[in-house]
């Protein structure tokens, strides 16, 4: 093997992987499979899920719903935004779904809020 080549395919350096707090702390609203946002920080989806529990000790479709929860309940209830408004900006992908995960959450239907 070339001598110079070495350093380049032994490097095992995580040159390629992103912030992963940083970035799902600021994209957890895009409807993403969680095997993209995998892609997205430069890392496997195996790799993905260990750093993922690493650093938000929860597993990221846990995480996520949480996440976007939260952030639906104080669009609601702070800004006065619409159940039927937040759902989309917050990543769910239909509003029967966003309501049944909220009321599970929160123990009251969105639209109570």
């Amino acid at each position: 093997m070339a001598p110079e080549l070495k350093d380049l395919l032994f490097d095992f350096n995580e040159l390629y992987k992103i912030d992963l707090e940083a970035f799902m702390n600021q994209h957890y609203r895009y409807n993403v499979p969680v095997d993209n946002f995998a892609k997205l920080t430069g890392r496997s989806l195996a790799g993905f899920k260990r750093d993922f529990e690493k650093v938000f000790h929860a597993p990221p479709g846990q995480w996520l719903q949480q996440k976007r929860l939260a952030e639906a309940y104080y669009l609601i209830k702070e800004k006065g935004i619409k159940p039927s408004a937040v759902y989309l900006e917050v990543g769910f992908e239909n509003l029967s779904h966003f309501s049944f995960a909220f009321k599970k959450a929160f123990g009251i239907a969105p639209s109570y809020v």
